[in-house]
Protein backbone atom coordinates (compact mmCIF):
# COMPACT_ATOMS: atom_id res chain seq x y z
CA UNK A 1 0.00 0.00 0.00
CA UNK A 2 2.79 2.32 0.89
CA UNK A 3 4.49 1.86 -2.71
CA UNK A 4 1.15 2.78 -4.12
CA UNK A 5 0.67 5.88 -2.30
CA UNK A 6 4.11 7.20 -3.55
CA UNK A 7 3.12 6.38 -6.82
CA UNK A 8 -0.27 8.22 -6.94
CA UNK A 9 1.69 11.02 -5.06
CA UNK A 10 4.28 11.10 -7.73
CA UNK A 11 2.04 10.81 -10.65
CA UNK A 12 -0.16 14.07 -9.31
CA UNK A 13 2.88 15.63 -9.33
CA UNK A 14 3.99 15.49 -12.89
CA UNK A 15 0.65 16.34 -14.14
CA UNK A 16 1.01 19.57 -12.42
CA UNK A 17 4.30 19.81 -14.01
CA UNK A 18 2.84 18.88 -17.03
CA UNK A 19 0.35 21.62 -16.80
CA UNK A 20 2.67 23.91 -16.07
CA UNK A 21 5.19 23.54 -18.81
CA UNK A 22 1.86 23.90 -21.22
CA UNK A 23 0.80 27.26 -20.03
CA UNK A 24 4.32 28.66 -20.43
CA UNK A 25 4.55 27.12 -23.99
CA UNK A 26 0.93 29.21 -24.76
CA UNK A 27 1.98 31.67 -27.55
CA UNK A 28 1.63 35.51 -27.00
CA UNK A 29 0.39 37.04 -30.35
CA UNK A 30 1.95 40.71 -30.74
CA UNK A 31 0.47 43.38 -32.98
CA UNK A 32 3.93 44.24 -35.24
CA UNK A 33 1.84 46.55 -37.55
CA UNK A 34 -1.39 48.47 -36.38
CA UNK A 35 -4.36 48.58 -38.90
CA UNK A 36 -4.83 51.39 -40.50
CA UNK A 37 -7.78 52.82 -42.34
CA UNK A 38 -8.28 55.81 -44.68
CA UNK A 39 -11.45 58.13 -46.23
CA UNK A 40 -11.37 59.81 -49.61
CA UNK A 41 -13.34 62.75 -47.88
CA UNK A 42 -14.63 63.12 -44.39
CA UNK A 43 -17.30 65.71 -45.31
CA UNK A 44 -19.83 64.60 -47.16
CA UNK A 45 -23.35 66.20 -47.62
CA UNK A 46 -25.34 63.42 -49.00
CA UNK A 47 -27.33 63.91 -52.81
CA UNK A 48 -30.91 62.59 -52.40
CA UNK A 49 -31.12 63.12 -56.81
CA UNK A 50 -28.04 60.54 -57.16
CA UNK A 51 -29.01 58.07 -54.30
CA UNK A 52 -27.11 55.20 -56.23
CA UNK A 53 -23.94 57.37 -56.56
CA UNK A 54 -21.02 56.32 -54.80
CA UNK A 55 -20.24 59.08 -52.12
CA UNK A 56 -17.25 57.63 -49.72
CA UNK A 57 -14.48 55.08 -50.57
CA UNK A 58 -12.97 53.70 -47.26
CA UNK A 59 -9.55 51.80 -47.74
CA UNK A 60 -8.11 49.66 -45.05
CA UNK A 61 -4.77 47.69 -44.65
CA UNK A 62 -4.66 44.54 -42.20
CA UNK A 63 -2.74 44.24 -38.81
CA UNK A 64 0.77 42.21 -38.85
CA UNK A 65 1.45 40.30 -36.11
CA UNK A 66 4.91 37.90 -35.24
CA UNK A 67 3.10 35.00 -35.88
CA UNK A 68 1.05 33.37 -38.36
CA UNK A 69 -2.97 33.60 -37.70
CA UNK A 70 -6.12 33.70 -39.01
CA UNK A 71 -8.34 36.95 -38.74
CA UNK A 72 -11.07 38.88 -39.82
CA UNK A 73 -11.72 42.09 -40.03
CA UNK A 74 -14.71 44.71 -39.41
CA UNK A 75 -16.00 48.48 -40.46
CA UNK A 76 -17.54 49.81 -37.04
CA UNK A 77 -19.13 53.10 -37.23
CA UNK A 78 -20.65 55.38 -34.20
CA UNK A 79 -21.65 58.44 -32.94
CA UNK A 80 -18.64 60.69 -32.22
CA UNK A 81 -17.57 60.62 -28.33
CA UNK A 82 -19.50 58.02 -27.51
CA UNK A 83 -16.64 55.33 -27.51
CA UNK A 84 -18.22 53.30 -30.40
CA UNK A 85 -20.71 51.93 -27.55
CA UNK A 86 -24.04 51.11 -29.79
CA UNK A 87 -21.81 50.76 -32.90
CA UNK A 88 -23.15 49.33 -36.43
CA UNK A 89 -20.57 46.55 -37.76
CA UNK A 90 -19.90 45.77 -41.05
CA UNK A 91 -17.90 42.91 -42.21
CA UNK A 92 -14.36 44.04 -44.28
CA UNK A 93 -13.27 41.84 -46.75
CA UNK A 94 -11.75 43.90 -49.90
CA UNK A 95 -10.28 46.79 -50.16
CA UNK A 96 -11.62 49.93 -50.44
CA UNK A 97 -15.04 49.83 -49.18
CA UNK A 98 -17.64 52.04 -51.52
CA UNK A 99 -20.95 53.42 -49.68
CA UNK A 100 -23.37 55.21 -51.76
CA UNK A 101 -25.45 58.21 -50.68
CA UNK A 102 -28.39 55.88 -50.06
CA UNK A 103 -26.71 53.71 -47.58
CA UNK A 104 -24.55 56.45 -45.79
CA UNK A 105 -28.29 58.23 -45.43
CA UNK A 106 -29.60 55.33 -43.63
CA UNK A 107 -26.62 55.11 -41.12
CA UNK A 108 -26.59 58.84 -40.59
CA UNK A 109 -30.29 58.94 -39.90
CA UNK A 110 -30.39 55.67 -38.14
CA UNK A 111 -28.10 57.15 -35.30
CA UNK A 112 -30.58 59.88 -34.56
CA UNK A 113 -29.32 62.21 -37.82
CA UNK A 114 -31.66 65.15 -38.67
CA UNK A 115 -32.07 66.13 -42.49
CA UNK A 116 -30.01 69.30 -43.27
CA UNK A 117 -28.05 68.79 -40.30
CA UNK A 118 -24.41 67.44 -40.09
CA UNK A 119 -23.74 64.56 -37.74
CA UNK A 120 -20.46 63.48 -36.79
CA UNK A 121 -19.91 59.98 -36.72
CA UNK A 122 -16.48 58.04 -36.16
CA UNK A 123 -15.21 54.56 -37.85
CA UNK A 124 -12.38 52.81 -37.01
CA UNK A 125 -11.57 48.68 -38.18
CA UNK A 126 -11.69 46.00 -36.03
CA UNK A 127 -9.50 42.62 -36.34
CA UNK A 128 -10.46 39.38 -34.54
CA UNK A 129 -8.52 36.95 -33.79
CA UNK A 130 -10.53 34.35 -31.74
CA UNK A 131 -11.70 36.38 -28.91
CA UNK A 132 -8.76 39.05 -29.33
CA UNK A 133 -9.60 41.97 -30.59
CA UNK A 134 -7.12 44.75 -32.40
CA UNK A 135 -8.48 47.91 -33.52
CA UNK A 136 -7.07 50.82 -36.40
CA UNK A 137 -6.96 54.63 -36.09
CA UNK A 138 -10.36 56.30 -35.90
CA UNK A 139 -11.51 58.70 -38.88
CA UNK A 140 -14.74 61.04 -38.28
CA UNK A 141 -17.09 61.57 -41.09
CA UNK A 142 -19.21 65.03 -41.10
CA UNK A 143 -22.20 63.87 -42.68
CA UNK A 144 -25.16 65.91 -43.74
CA UNK A 145 -27.85 63.14 -44.42
CA UNK A 146 -31.38 64.28 -46.18
CA UNK A 147 -34.95 63.07 -46.04
CA UNK A 148 -36.51 62.34 -49.72
CA UNK A 149 -39.86 63.41 -48.31
CA UNK A 150 -43.74 61.88 -48.92
CA UNK A 151 -45.59 60.21 -52.47
CA UNK A 152 -47.32 64.14 -52.81
CA UNK A 153 -49.52 63.43 -55.85
CA UNK A 154 -51.97 66.34 -55.78
CA UNK A 155 -51.82 69.68 -56.94
CA UNK A 156 -52.29 73.11 -54.96
CA UNK A 157 -54.21 75.67 -55.93
CA UNK A 158 -54.08 79.77 -54.14
CA UNK A 159 -55.42 82.57 -53.68
CA UNK A 160 -54.25 85.69 -54.85
CA UNK A 161 -55.80 89.44 -54.69
CA UNK A 162 -56.75 92.01 -52.76
CA UNK A 163 -59.94 90.42 -51.55
CA UNK A 164 -57.48 87.65 -50.21
CA UNK A 165 -54.97 87.38 -47.07
CA UNK A 166 -52.33 87.85 -49.83
CA UNK A 167 -53.19 90.18 -52.01
CA UNK A 168 -51.67 90.78 -55.62
CA UNK A 169 -48.19 90.42 -53.98
CA UNK A 170 -47.13 86.97 -56.36
CA UNK A 171 -43.93 85.99 -54.71
CA UNK A 172 -43.18 82.57 -53.65
CA UNK A 173 -41.97 84.55 -50.09
CA UNK A 174 -45.66 85.62 -49.60
CA UNK A 175 -46.77 83.54 -47.02
CA UNK A 176 -49.82 84.84 -46.98
CA UNK A 177 -51.09 83.64 -49.79
CA UNK A 178 -53.16 80.71 -48.96
CA UNK A 179 -53.97 77.40 -50.44
CA UNK A 180 -57.44 76.01 -51.35
CA UNK A 181 -58.41 72.49 -49.85
CA UNK A 182 -58.60 69.98 -52.04
CA UNK A 183 -61.16 67.39 -51.84
CA UNK A 184 -61.40 63.37 -52.76
CA UNK A 185 -62.38 64.34 -55.94
CA UNK A 186 -60.12 65.05 -58.15
CA UNK A 187 -60.23 68.49 -59.80
CA UNK A 188 -62.70 69.66 -56.81
CA UNK A 189 -61.20 72.35 -54.49
CA UNK A 190 -62.98 74.56 -51.63
CA UNK A 191 -61.88 76.98 -49.45
CA UNK A 192 -64.51 79.07 -46.91
CA UNK A 193 -63.13 82.57 -45.25
CA UNK A 194 -63.28 85.50 -44.83
CA UNK A 195 -63.10 87.80 -48.37
CA UNK A 196 -62.41 91.78 -48.56
CA UNK A 197 -64.05 94.38 -51.14
CA UNK A 198 -62.60 93.39 -54.24
CA UNK A 199 -61.30 90.63 -56.34
CA UNK A 200 -59.46 87.46 -56.50
CA UNK A 201 -57.80 85.14 -58.99
CA UNK A 202 -56.60 81.31 -58.57
CA UNK A 203 -53.16 80.40 -59.14
CA UNK A 204 -51.18 77.09 -58.96
CA UNK A 205 -47.41 78.33 -58.03
CA UNK A 206 -47.05 81.00 -55.80
CA UNK A 207 -44.62 83.48 -57.67
CA UNK A 208 -45.81 82.40 -61.33
CA UNK A 209 -48.68 83.22 -62.86
CA UNK A 210 -48.25 80.68 -65.51
CA UNK A 211 -51.28 78.56 -64.88
CA UNK A 212 -54.36 81.10 -63.54
CA UNK A 213 -57.87 80.85 -63.20
CA UNK A 214 -59.61 83.67 -63.19
CA UNK A 215 -63.51 85.12 -64.17
CA UNK A 216 -64.67 83.92 -67.75
CA UNK A 217 -67.28 84.76 -70.05
CA UNK A 218 -69.90 84.31 -67.23
CA UNK A 219 -70.64 84.08 -63.87
CA UNK A 220 -69.76 80.85 -62.61
CA UNK A 221 -67.45 80.16 -65.69
CA UNK A 222 -63.33 79.64 -64.93
CA UNK A 223 -60.70 81.22 -67.83
CA UNK A 224 -57.26 79.69 -67.78
CA UNK A 225 -56.09 82.19 -70.24
CA UNK A 226 -54.13 85.77 -68.83
CA UNK A 227 -56.68 87.33 -69.78
CA UNK A 228 -59.12 86.52 -67.46
CA UNK A 229 -61.11 88.70 -65.18
CA UNK A 230 -61.09 88.96 -61.78
CA UNK A 231 -63.43 87.10 -59.67
CA UNK A 232 -65.30 90.13 -57.96
CA UNK A 233 -66.30 90.23 -54.07
CA UNK A 234 -68.74 92.98 -53.64
CA UNK A 235 -69.02 93.18 -50.10
CA UNK A 236 -66.82 92.04 -47.46
CA UNK A 237 -67.84 88.84 -45.60
CA UNK A 238 -67.32 85.12 -45.50
CA UNK A 239 -67.99 83.21 -48.08
CA UNK A 240 -67.83 79.47 -49.60
CA UNK A 241 -65.42 79.15 -52.54
CA UNK A 242 -66.16 76.06 -54.54
CA UNK A 243 -63.56 75.47 -58.02
CA UNK A 244 -64.37 72.53 -60.44
CA UNK A 245 -60.90 73.08 -62.61
CA UNK A 246 -62.03 70.02 -65.12
CA UNK A 247 -65.10 71.50 -65.73
CA UNK A 248 -63.69 75.33 -65.51
CA UNK A 249 -66.61 76.39 -63.62
CA UNK A 250 -67.05 77.85 -59.82
CA UNK A 251 -69.19 78.69 -57.11
CA UNK A 252 -69.04 81.42 -54.85
CA UNK A 253 -71.79 81.87 -51.66
CA UNK A 254 -71.88 84.07 -48.57
CA UNK A 255 -71.85 82.16 -45.15
CA UNK A 256 -72.48 82.91 -41.59
CA UNK A 257 -69.92 84.34 -39.86
CA UNK A 258 -68.24 82.07 -37.52
CA UNK A 259 -68.78 83.04 -33.45
CA UNK A 260 -66.41 80.74 -32.07
CA UNK A 261 -63.36 82.27 -31.44
CA UNK A 262 -59.66 80.73 -29.89
CA UNK A 263 -56.61 81.73 -28.34
CA UNK A 264 -54.26 79.36 -29.82
CA UNK A 265 -54.92 76.52 -31.79
CA UNK A 266 -51.78 73.52 -31.64
CA UNK A 267 -50.70 70.73 -33.01
CA UNK A 268 -50.12 67.38 -30.64
CA UNK A 269 -49.33 64.11 -31.23
CA UNK A 270 -46.15 61.93 -31.78
CA UNK A 271 -45.47 63.76 -35.81
CA UNK A 272 -45.71 67.25 -34.05
CA UNK A 273 -43.05 66.36 -30.88
CA UNK A 274 -45.29 64.21 -28.83
CA UNK A 275 -48.81 64.04 -26.57
CA UNK A 276 -47.37 66.46 -23.76
CA UNK A 277 -46.29 69.16 -26.46
CA UNK A 278 -48.12 71.62 -28.22
CA UNK A 279 -47.04 73.21 -31.35
CA UNK A 280 -48.76 76.32 -32.13
CA UNK A 281 -49.57 77.45 -35.06
CA UNK A 282 -49.88 81.37 -35.92
CA UNK A 283 -53.22 83.15 -36.27
CA UNK A 284 -54.02 84.92 -39.58
CA UNK A 285 -54.31 88.92 -39.50
CA UNK A 286 -56.81 88.78 -42.34
CA UNK A 287 -58.61 85.95 -40.82
CA UNK A 288 -58.98 84.94 -37.24
CA UNK A 289 -59.95 81.76 -38.04
CA UNK A 290 -57.24 80.70 -40.30
CA UNK A 291 -53.89 79.30 -38.68
CA UNK A 292 -50.39 79.11 -40.04
CA UNK A 293 -46.95 76.92 -39.90
CA UNK A 294 -44.51 77.52 -42.36
CA UNK A 295 -41.98 75.07 -43.24
CA UNK A 296 -42.05 73.47 -39.86
CA UNK A 297 -40.51 69.78 -39.34
CA UNK A 298 -42.76 66.98 -38.61
CA UNK A 299 -42.21 63.10 -37.91
CA UNK A 300 -43.53 60.21 -38.82
CA UNK A 301 -46.50 59.54 -36.16
CA UNK A 302 -50.14 60.89 -35.58
CA UNK A 303 -51.55 64.79 -34.91
CA UNK A 304 -54.51 66.23 -33.91
CA UNK A 305 -55.32 70.16 -33.79
CA UNK A 306 -56.89 71.35 -30.36
CA UNK A 307 -57.85 74.92 -29.15
CA UNK A 308 -56.36 76.50 -26.05
CA UNK A 309 -53.90 73.87 -25.17
CA UNK A 310 -56.54 72.26 -23.95
CA UNK A 311 -58.16 68.92 -24.76
CA UNK A 312 -61.79 70.51 -24.67
CA UNK A 313 -62.18 71.28 -27.86
CA UNK A 314 -59.95 69.12 -30.45
CA UNK A 315 -59.92 67.98 -34.20
CA UNK A 316 -58.75 65.19 -36.09
CA UNK A 317 -60.08 62.53 -38.88
CA UNK A 318 -57.95 59.56 -40.68
CA UNK A 319 -56.66 61.33 -43.54
CA UNK A 320 -53.32 62.30 -44.64
CA UNK A 321 -52.10 65.72 -46.03
CA UNK A 322 -55.64 67.35 -46.58
CA UNK A 323 -59.46 66.95 -45.36
CA UNK A 324 -61.82 68.64 -43.16
CA UNK A 325 -61.35 67.07 -39.29
CA UNK A 326 -64.50 66.82 -37.07
CA UNK A 327 -64.37 67.79 -33.74
CA UNK A 328 -63.07 65.00 -31.22
CA UNK A 329 -62.40 62.83 -34.36
CA UNK A 330 -59.60 60.46 -35.07
CA UNK A 331 -55.86 60.95 -35.34
CA UNK A 332 -54.61 62.51 -38.64
CA UNK A 333 -51.82 60.29 -40.10
CA UNK A 334 -48.38 61.53 -41.05
CA UNK A 335 -46.35 58.48 -42.70
CA UNK A 336 -43.24 61.10 -43.57
CA UNK A 337 -40.84 62.76 -41.74
CA UNK A 338 -40.59 65.88 -43.89
CA UNK A 339 -40.61 70.04 -43.60
CA UNK A 340 -44.45 70.78 -44.64
CA UNK A 341 -46.66 73.70 -44.60
CA UNK A 342 -49.45 73.38 -42.44
CA UNK A 343 -52.84 75.28 -42.79
CA UNK A 344 -56.20 75.53 -40.48
CA UNK A 345 -59.11 76.38 -40.20
CA UNK A 346 -60.93 76.45 -36.75
CA UNK A 347 -64.48 77.13 -38.10
CA UNK A 348 -64.21 73.86 -40.88
CA UNK A 349 -62.01 71.98 -39.22
CA UNK A 350 -60.02 71.97 -42.90
CA UNK A 351 -56.61 71.71 -43.14
CA UNK A 352 -53.97 71.14 -45.36
CA UNK A 353 -50.48 70.31 -44.88
CA UNK A 354 -47.70 70.48 -48.21
CA UNK A 355 -44.60 69.28 -48.33
CA UNK A 356 -41.61 71.61 -48.62
CA UNK A 357 -38.54 71.05 -51.16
Amino acid sequence: MKHLFKILIIAVLGFFVISCEKDEDQAVITETTKSNISADKTTLVLDKNNEDNIALNITWNKSAFDLPVVSSQQLQFAVKGKNFVGATAMDAVTSPITFTNKQLNSMALSFGGSPDVVIELEVRLKTLIGAAAFYSNVTTLKITPYILGPVYNFTDLYLIGDATAGAWDNVASNTKIYPLVKTTTAGIYTYTGYFAQGGFKIIKTPGSWATQYGSGSSAGVLDTSGGSGNISVAAAGYYKLTVNTSALTYTFVPVATPTATYTAISMIGPAAGGWSTDLDLQKSTFDPHVWTRKNVMLSSGEFKFRANHDWGTSWGVAQEFFGTAALGGANIPLTTTFHYDVYFNDATGDYTLIPVN
